[in-house]
């Protein structure tokens, strides 16, 4: 006999369903939802965050008392969330905690109870967020498993080979409970009457053929059932049968063809624990570094740099925070209303109005903590070039080299200052960034220049690829012990004003990019790029990361990936490294390498990676994205200015 499990995710935060439709949403698909369980009595697991919760109370009572009488009586099961529904990877480790504190305090006080197992919010996972969940004293998480198959290279694989464990960054592990995107899109389809009742059997017997023992029948949203949220342009209609009445001839269906064995997740939990050997793992990898429910076009981007003005979002909910902690403030309400600020909802299809009200809130809040709206341009009197700098120009113009005590920068200025090579004192002045010319690599599938330092715009609905690569004449002045080097660069849409600042002291080199009069695009904006030489290398690369908890999260680049690399036409990425503190490192088998360190709190970027090898060789770039192209995109939003420092890297 296999056993099945039933989650249910609601949330009344939900992006395009407007404040005002809340009532109906409660209506049509939770009450409807405990009625399934009464009808069926299959012991259903309900996920929900604190603020939802306490948004039920507000407008139907009647529901959370219904609710809470079931959960004593056990015919369903409280699933944790936190007390908003938060992309963890890309949030800062005390924010991540405070959060499902907030929840747990919730749950404690309108439902009397605990839940013992949490469902990563939107399943955009880290390794950090085990250390997260444990510190709360959940007992479990629940986690979609496809895309950690991609990760672990399982993908075609038995399931019964899966982890049973995540590990997080340290010695803490938590088990896991599986959700399946396929077997949830499915039901969905079947309910809505996109396919038959016998295709959605047949194929279920056929998981089951295949010797699956537990399946997550469901495991997603329940506004999608009598409702239609609204988040596209074309939606399927409602079906006439009525969809919550189709979703239990469906359990029904399955039990008498397939004599599933219903268990609440806890239950289906402790089966999956004590049938299989116990196999701890990081569920992540260089693949699939914060891996995501559904296709590869859903991914951490769609949060992070997409959406109506994700980037800025972002980059204010880490001024918010900052503020906060120099206040000494650390009220239940404050920290309530920066974790709903760093809600999911807000950064997908968040109706107009709704979007609205979040900027007026932001307003409030600034002027609560006194921020201001931009950081005025810094405007210094120059002093003369310190005699211990050198700066050189070869006999054609080309290249522009700066020699310091402590470091030799050569910058292209045949293309727009992008860093010929950049080497350190501590390193031996051996070059590790850089530039690869054309014919550097063997393969015509890499017959190109790859610079560093660069910026790279598309804008598929203007077929526009603009590039910063032009001649400059670019402007050298001291500023205190920082040697600035200055060019504009212009293009239809705007200027960009590019600017290197070298340390004359120390091993430092800072790269500055500002968009002038330039209005976000729809499309993506790239930044930074900075190249690795291979022969400065040695062995195996391993990149280091914060995403969301406490520890650094290491990734081998034993693998070809590139995160830049469009899902779709409508989806120009597939992933990102969250790097929550505004910090990444790349290092070989000798500790050799660089960091790349930025403050989020004044641009929130985030991390791309491409990673190649050939023939012998590997071309290895990072680079910052500043916006992407999916369907939660808008027109409008910020192109915000963006620095960060490159510094050597010797570890131990």
């Amino acid at each position: 006999m296999s056993h099945a499990y039933l989650i249910f995710h609601l949330n009344l935060a939900f992006s395009s369903i407007p404040t005002e439709a809340r009532p109906e949403v409660i209506c049509k698909c939770y009450w409807p939802l405990l009625e399934l369980i009464r009808k069926t009595k299959v012991p259903v697991g309900i996920e929900l965050t604190g603020w939802t919760l306490n948004q039920i109370v507000e407008i139907d009572p009647e529901w959370v008392d219904c609710f809470r009488g079931m959960l004593r009586s056990g015919q369903c099961e409280l699933i944790g969330s936190g007390w908003s529904q938060i992309i963890g990877p890309l949030v800062p480790y005390q924010v991540n905690v405070r959060n499902q504190a907030l929840g747990l305090d919730a749950y404690r006080q309108l439902l009397d109870i605990e839940p013992n197992i949490a469902l990563v919010n939107e399943m955009a996972y880290s390794t950090g967020l085990v250390d997260v969940y444990a510190v709360a004293g959940y007992r479990g998480i629940i986690m979609d498993r496809d895309n950690v198959r991609l990760a672990l290279g399982l993908e075609h694989s038995p399931l019964s080979t899966m982890p049973t464990h995540a590990q997080g960054c340290g010695e803490v592990s938590l088990p896991v409970l599986w959700s399946d995107s396929i077997l949830f899109q499915r039901l969905q389809r079947v309910v809505h009457g996109d396919i038959p009742f016998t295709e959605y059997t047949s194929y279920i017997k056929h998981r089951i053929e295949q010797g699956e023992r537990m399946l997550p029948i469901y495991c997603n949203d329940a506004e999608i059932f009598d409702y239609r949220p609204g988040r596209f342009a074309a939606e399927s209609r409602l079906h006439t049968e009525g969809e919550w009445l189709r979703f239990e001839r469906v359990l029904k269906q399955l039990q008498s063809e397939c004599e599933l064995n219903w268990l609440s997740p806890s239950e289906a939990l402790s089966r999956q624990i004590g049938d299989a050997e116990k196999k701890t793992s990081r569920l992540t990898s260089i693949i699939q570094p914060v891996p995501v429910k559904k296709q590869a076009k859903y991914n951490i981007n769609r949060w992070a740099v997409s959406g109506r003005d994700d980037l800025w979002l972002n980059t204010v909910c880490h001024q918010l925070w900052q503020a906060m902690q120099k206040s000494g403030e650390d009220s239940s309400e404050c920290w309530r209303e920066v974790c709903e600020l760093w809600a999911s909802d807000l950064r997908t299809h968040i109706t107009d109005l709704r979007w609205q009200e979040t900027l007026d809130r932001i307003v409030r809040l600034k002027l609560k903590w006194s921020l201001a709206d931009s950081v005025p341009r810094e405007h210094r009197k120059p002093q003369k070039i310190s005699e211990s700098v050198l700066i050189e120009n070869d006999e054609e113009g080309i290249f522009l080299t700066i020699n310091t005590p402590a470091l030799k920068l050569v910058l292209n200025k045949r293309r727009g200052m992008t860093i010929h090579t950049l080497a350190f004192k501590s390193q031996g002045f051996a070059a590790l960034i850089g530039t690869l010319s054309q014919g550097y690599f063997q393969t015509i599938e890499l017959g190109a220049d790859f610079y560093s330092g660069g910026v790279l715009i598309e804008i598929p609905s203007q077929h526009a690829r603009l590039t910063d690569l032009e001649w400059v004449n670019p402007q050298v002045q001291q500023f205190g012990s920082e040697l600035s080097i200055s060019a504009v660069i212009a293009f239809d849409q705007g200027k960009l004003r590019k600017t290197i600042l070298v340390d004359t002291v120390t091993e430092k080199v800072r790269l500055r990019y500002e968009f002038d009069d330039y209005e976000r695009p729809l499309g993506s904006v790239r930044v930074g790029k900075v190249t690795l030489l291979p022969e400065a290398f040695t062995g195996d690369l391993t990149i280091e990361s914060v995403n969301g908890g406490a520890g650094k999260e290491l990734f081998c680049l034993n693998q070809n990936v590139d995160y830049g690399k469009a899902a779709s036409v409508l989806v120009s990425s597939s992933s990102a490294l969250a790097c929550s503190d505004g910090r990444v490192s790349i290092y070989d088998d000798m500790g050799n390498g660089v960091e790349l360190e930025w403050h989020p709190a004044v641009s929130a970027a985030i991390v791309m990676l491409q990673h190649v090898h050939t023939y012998g060789a590997h071309l290895t770039r990072l680079w910052f994205s500043l916006s992407e192209l999916d369907d939660t995109s808008r027109r409008g939003g910020r192109l915000l200015p963006f620095e960060f420092d490159i510094k050597p890297l010797k570890k131990d």
